[in-house]
């Protein structure tokens, strides 16, 4: 890696701009620690202060989340959140993004990005048990968009089958809209021991730092800065801000810590992740509400002449920083000389609330923490208010037969877009059983993966999810839908919905458009999660996601865990049986506004073309249905259940056959078109395999419930049909579905 000088740098305005800092914000600094900074010390101010760390734009909207719940043990304020799930056991989770370094290298961008989130996770005591990941990638005829596709992926298989954590699920999607800022979203869960969670409070003075695990090198320098600026034309020169990653040398950080965390040595304990070792130590000092001293001639080194601005932006992977028990230092010592990981006593907590760093003999740096931490700018960015939409109504001009095309070459034309066909190519790079408690590893059982409670008959199931495009047509409502989903997906499996982190990523905050899609959503994801009691407990925010001033869609990812407390009584889609009935439950009234029929068939997806309000998302109904589902699989009512989202009732219905691999036929019986009624996209609704001597149960039930609840057809054959619509060979059908992505990446 290039050495970056920094001896005898004179701070000007062009060097502080350099840093992503403004001149007020240089000024604040000046203020706040009663002189001017030399190199080292804006540095640390740089990255502290970035989108990234310091979360400047989006903090005092965070605060309007739910953030607590019955089963809640830790929300949002540490590594990631911890959730009760009974008996004992906790599961720690959280989503993370890492765009920019994935766009500018992909392997190791995406790579990174998921050793970054597992130690987020087991940084808390937690053993990873699965990974999962949300992506977008640009238009798939965009040159740099299979490069990309294929660096991501395998960065993702490469790292995570290495360490040996399952990828259970995740979800892909392609949009002109990302084709020069494409989205990595990792989210880890983790299984821990409710009285084994570590957390990152460095309390107490006089305690010793060790730093643990790799050496230091100069690769990563800036990444925290990078991750909060835009793109531009020369973006790929910033490769040298990424980082590499090491995923032997990861694994045995993992056991190690966890070895270490079975003795009763550890105070504080933080991973090095965005700005390195200056992060992870101001963080626990500001948390602990000490001061921090560090020897940077102590810090294990993998290149010579390192400066001590170097040392401390250095994002190089697979570092932890702990504060120990005074005492406990050589248990430590022998257990990371043991594991052949780099181990070495760094500094002391003191109580001065400052962060002194010495180096040569010479004090580099001696700042206040406070202004680093939670004192740290804390911006009301102005704001635009949405315009409101006018609704899609069910114009005859909009069927199929009226504009002249078969309902056939519409289903077609669905299953084989980007976003609907299989995307086995990806997850079979993936080791989905490793470890042996994947439920269902062949990615096609449901809408959330099943990940079995090690040694038990409870499991959890998690599951990532959002919609786009409703979110950029209204960012309230895509809020609200995108937690939503992850409900229905959860309950889908049987599982009671617990809890959620999130990965919110948007353009530039400094645009009152975007950052007024950034709070609409943040409103509506709150919305969703009060009614549906069902708190944000982690997540984190990717801004300046944009390249020339072009943003990308607003894009805020849900992750959803829920329990799953009887594995006797789980569902996924894969259950129907020749004879089972269909049957849909939810109201149906055939919205398409921003639906996937109205942009890929009626063209509203063209840059130029009007845009329709999405589906309302009922709050009230959803929580009724979802508990109503879980009571359906609970009771054994049930065979399969799957959630109607992109592409309605249609594709639910075809996803479900390819999943059981038996076809079926769609009865028409309602006022709503047929066209609306197959590929309408409203919200709240099931569709549910039923053996004949549940059938009059689950309608009756559902209907003194005041569910809307409807069979619509049969399952049996090797035919998908509706009638008056399309008559398909399932075989073809799943043929076609299956071909789009290893043919695209084989051209």
């Amino acid at each position: 890696m290039k050495k970056v000088a920094m001896k005898d740098v004179v701070i000007t305005p062009e060097v502080v701009a350099e840093h992503g800092l403004s001149e007020s914000e240089y000024e604040i600094i000046c203020d706040r620690i009663g002189r001017k900074p030399n190199i080292t010390e804006l540095g640390i101010f740089s990255v502290m202060w970035s989108e990234h760390c310091s979360y400047k734009s989006s903090r005092r909207h965070l605060k309007k989340m739910l953030t607590t719940g019955k089963r809640v043990i830790q929300g949002p304020g540490e590594n990631a959140g911890v959730i009760d799930i009974d008996d004992g056991d906790v599961i720690v989770f959280k989503m993370e993004s890492h765009n920019h370094p994935s766009y500018i290298e992909p392997y190791q961008g995406a790579a990174t990005g998921v050793g970054g989130i597992m130690r987020d996770v087991f940084t808390m005591g937690a053993r990873p048990i699965a990974n999962l990941n949300a992506l977008r990638f640009g238009d798939p005829s965009h040159p740099k968009t299979k490069t990309l596709l294929a660096g991501v992926v395998h960065g993702i298989g490469g790292y995570g089958n290495c360490v040996g954590v399952p990828t259970v699920g995740g979800e892909t999607n392609f949009h002109r809209g990302y084709n020069d800022n494409i989205l990595v979203n990792a989210m880890c869960v983790g299984l821990a021991k409710a009285d084994k969670v570590f957390y990152s409070a460095a309390k107490g003075v006089g305690n010793p730092i060790f730093y643990v695990g790799s050496k230091t090198g100069r690769d990563g320098i800036h990444g925290a800065t990078m991750a909060s600026a835009e793109f531009d034309d020369d973006s790929e020169e910033k490769r040298p801000t990424v980082q590499v990653g090491d995923p032997f040398t990861e694994k045995l950080l993992i056991e190690a810590c966890m070895e270490l965390m079975a003795t009763d040595a550890i105070i504080a304990i933080q991973d090095m992740g965005a700005a390195g070792l200056t992060s992870s130590s101001i963080e626990m000092a500001d948390k602990g509400g000490v001061g921090v001293k560090m020897h940077l001639d102590n810090i294990p080194q993998r290149e010579t002449d390192m400066t001590p601005y170097e040392m401390m932006l250095s994002e190089s992977q697979e570092r932890m920083l702990m504060v120990l028990k005074p005492g406990k230092e050589q248990i430590a010592i022998d257990i990371f000389n043991k594991w052949d990981l780099d181990v070495a006593e760094v500094g002391i907590t003191t109580d001065t609330g400052n962060l002194v760093l010495i180096h040569k003999g010479k004090t580099v740096c001696d700042i206040p923490i406070a202004p680093l931490g939670d004192d740290a700018p804390n911006l009301n960015r102005p704001y635009s208010a949405p315009k409101n939409l006018d609704v899609l109504e069910n114009d005859p001009i909009f069927d199929p037969v009226t504009r002249g095309t078969d309902y056939g070459v519409i289903v077609k034309t669905l299953i084989t877009s980007p976003d609907i066909a299989s995307k086995r190519w990806i997850w079979e790079q993936y080791d989905r059983s490793v470890m042996g408690d994947t439920v269902d590893n062949s990615n096609s059982g449901g809408d959330a993966a099943i990940v079995r409670i090690h040694g038990t008959n409870k499991a959890i199931a998690i599951t990532t999810d959002c919609t786009p495009r409703y979110v950029a047509a209204d960012a309230f409502e895509g809020g609200k839908q995108a937690v939503a989903e992850t409900w229905r997906n959860l309950s889908c499996t049987g599982a009671e919905p617990i809890a959620i982190t999130d990965c919110l990523n948007f353009g530039n905050p400094e645009r009152k458009e975007v950052m007024g899609q950034f709070v609409r959503s943040i409103e509506g994801i709150n919305a969703a999660c009060r009614a549906l009691k069902y708190p944000v407990v982690s997540g984190n925010v990717s801004l300046y996601n944009e390249t020339n001033g072009q943003a990308i869609p607003p894009t805020p990812c849900i992750g959803g865990v829920g329990l799953i407390k009887d594995l006797s009584r789980f569902s996924t889609l894969k259950g129907a049986k020749a004879g089972d009935h269909l049957v849909l439950l939810g109201k149906t009234e055939g919205w398409l506004g921003s639906s996937l029929y109205a942009h890929l068939v009626l063209g509203h997806d063209r840059p130029d073309a009007p845009v329709y309000a999405p589906p309302p998302v009922d709050l009230q109904a959803e929580k009724a249905n979802g508990e109503y589902v879980r009571r359906l699989i609970r009771d054994r009512r049930v065979r399969a259940v799957h959630d109607l989202s992109d592409g309605g009732l249609a594709l639910s219905a075809i996803e479900m056959a390819f999943a059981s691999g038996l076809g079926f036929t769609l009865k028409h019986a309602c006022d709503v078109p047929l066209y609306a009624w197959l590929f309408g996209e409203d919200q709240g609704r099931y569709l549910l395999a039923v053996e004949e001597n549940s059938l009059n149960p689950v309608i009756s039930t559902a209907r003194a419930l005041k569910i809307p609840v409807q069979k619509v057809g049969e399952i049996g054959g090797n035919r998908l049909i509706a009638s008056g619509a399309f008559d398909l060979s399932l075989q073809d059908t799943h043929m076609q579905y299956e071909s789009w992505l290893p043919e695209y990446m084989d051209a």
